[in-house]
């Protein structure tokens, strides 16, 4: 079987068994992106109580929250973890939404992918992870979002070596899928579903995944 017919009925088992996945939660870009550099190793229940804060005291806007005095926006996002850090890389973030579109991140699309990608991944604190994940989720760029259940499904079922890189795994999908964001979008989605309930860290639940078949 070559790798597109697999990944489309590896794609098409998870779809059967687990539904649609409607990802990803955020009423505008703007919090869809928030919330890239907030589920940096948080739960996402976490990062939903930080963006609450965040609306509940009336500062979710890319001009009040960038003008808003650090130590505050830490303590408003204290319950996505590293509070600290993640208040750098959201700076980091407006800063680049000031320069590049005037904080207006729908402005963002349509640009050339690379291009674009290349800007985000140049934002301190912003990897190739959160940028896919802004780049997709928040502006509908097809461009595959790659995580530790990506890494762990693919190298479980031998399609590629435990230490391939994101790159690599990212153009594993993007090299013969064709370049749809909805596909992508909930290919991703998926992956992560499928991850958490079997494709566990420690020991893989294969008997009962529906990935079990392509081992």
């Amino acid at each position: 079987m070559n790798r597109r017919n697999l990944l489309m009925n590896m794609f098409q088992a998870m779809h059967d068994a687990l539904g649609p996945s409607r990802w990803w939660p955020g009423e505008t870009p703007f919090e869809v992106a928030v919330g890239a550099i907030l589920t940096q190793n948080a739960s996402w229940s976490n990062v939903e109580k930080a963006i609450a804060n965040l609306k509940a005291n009336g500062v979710f806007e890319p001009r009040l929250l960038h003008d808003l005095p650090d130590a505050r926006l830490a303590e408003l996002i204290r319950p996505s973890g590293y509070f600290r850090l993640k208040t750098g890389r959201l700076k980091n973030l407006l800063s680049f939404l000031k320069a590049e579109c005037g904080y207006d991140i729908r402005a963002l699309s349509g640009r050339d992918l690379p291009g674009i990608r290349e800007k985000l991944l140049a934002v301190r604190g912003i990897g190739p992870e959160t940028a896919d994940s802004i780049l997709l989720y928040a502006l509908d760029y097809p461009t595959f979002v790659v995580d530790a259940y990506t890494r762990r499904l693919l190298s479980r079922h031998g399609l590629v070596p435990e230490e391939t890189t994101y790159e690599e795994m990212r153009e594993f999908f993007m090299d013969v899928l064709d370049h749809d964001p909805r596909l992508f979008n909930e290919y991703h989605a998926l992956i992560v579903r499928t991850g958490k309930s079997w494709c566990k860290k420690g020991q893989g639940l294969c008997a009962g995944c529906p990935l079990g078949r392509f081992l």
